[in-house]
């Protein structure tokens, strides 16, 4: 009776304590899903330039090669669109989904953040890579003798102690997403190794960049994200990063909602190196780096180097050819494919748990087979 009273007293603190708020939404809403942004706070990143993609002369003619179509409906796909030299090529939605319907980007968002590092750093907002942390948030000074920098976040080689796991109740990473305040569980993260050594993925670096971005820049993520890269890309819809409260903090490691068409303008930015339409809105020389290993890095088993991340982008190497891509994980990939100057998006429920030769999940293959059978190889 003694237990039983001891847990009926436990389950009680679980449901009225408010440090125990996001434990209730996880038991409640269970692992994140890729249409979840209407139970969260979200800011609107405002699209105030729409310009559709122009229609290939070639669009409707393709379909999704017959051996592959079992895989896309095994991973649950929602949405893959094929962008060729600027143009729409090919698109199809299943489950109710089309053109403007929002999924969460996840992971996808830490490119995006990169992206707005490098454009701050263009502006004089932030000094450099080499600028240290501690600059912008306390509690980051030296480890080792080694001051924590921009860089060491952007290449996720910060040393700092976080727990990825996105199924444990007690992980930092279920506090970032079902919690609400993002800047007091970045303020709790401490170092607990010198940084610039290994690469090692962990969603509270790129959410320690957002908070640096927003102390640089004076503006949150969303604003910055309209002014210097949704508006002059011309996105048609209106895009929604949600936050850890009403007028809040954005999760900056993930949650931009978008729909496939619109994120296939961040492929076309890379493929650019960062100019859209004559201009860069990204300086180039930042683009090289993010879009290229960090092979001075460890990867995260310590024994080999880093040749899968940059800037917060992923990379892998494909017959010879380097595809950088931005990568959530519920299977959300924007492909950058250089030697057809092309994009791939492939938004869904689902992603293999597989892991090739490379170490990325194998589902990858199937997106990229479906792209190049379209694209003509």
């Amino acid at each position: 009776m003694c237990l039983l009273a001891a847990l009926m007293v436990a389950l009680v603190l679980l449901l009225i304590l408010p440090q125990t708020y996001h434990l209730r939404r996880a038991i409640i809403h269970t692992y994140p899903k890729i249409d979840q942004y209407p139970i969260f706070e979200n800011r609107v990143v405002a699209a105030g330039d729409p310009r559709p993609w122009p229609v290939a002369h070639d669009y409707g003619r393709y379909e999704i090669d017959p051996e592959l179509a079992g895989r896309f409906a095994e991973l649950e796909t929602v949405a893959f669109v094929v962008v060729r030299q600027d143009s729409l090529l090919f698109e199809q939605y299943w489950d109710g989904y089309g053109p403007a319907s929002r999924s969460n980007s996840f992971s996808m968002a830490k490119s995006i953040v990169s992206l707005l590092v490098g454009i701050a750093i263009e502006e004089g907002y932030i000094l450099g890579l080499d600028q240290p942390v501690s600059d912008f948030l306390t509690g980051f000074g030296d480890y080792d003798g080694q001051p924590l920098t921009i860089e060491h976040l952007l290449t996720m080689s910060a040393g700092i102690r976080w727990d990825e796991g996105y199924s444990g109740l007690f992980s930092p990473t279920t506090e970032a997403y079902y919690g609400r305040d993002l800047p007091g569980l970045v303020g709790r993260i401490r170092q607990d190794s010198r940084p610039g050594e290994r690469f090692y993925y962990q969603s509270g670096v790129t959410q320690m960049l957002g908070l640096i971005l927003e102390k640089a820049t004076g503006r949150t993520i969303s604003e910055y994200a309209s002014e210097k890269l949704w508006t002059p890309m011309g996105a048609e819809h209106d895009a929604l990063w949600s936050l850890d409260r009403a007028n809040g903090t954005e999760k900056a490691y993930c949650c931009f909602n978008s729909n496939a068409r619109d994120f296939a303008r961040f492929g076309r930015l890379m493929l650019g190196r960062g100019e859209w339409d004559g201009r860069f809105l990204v300086p180039s020389w930042y683009m090289d780096k993010a879009l290229n290993p960090a092979a001075w890095l460890l990867s995260e088993d310590g024994e080999v180097p880093n040749m899968q991340y940059g800037y917060q982008f992923w990379i892998l190497q494909r017959d010879g050819v380097r595809i950088p891509y931005m990568r959530g994980i519920l299977g959300q990939y924007v492909f950058a494919l250089p030697e057809h100057d092309a994009v791939v998006v492939r938004l869904g429920r689902r992603r293999s748990e597989v892991r090739t030769s490379q170490n990325y999940p194998d589902d990858i293959d199937t997106w990229l087979d479906a792209g190049m059978a379209i694209l003509g190889r």
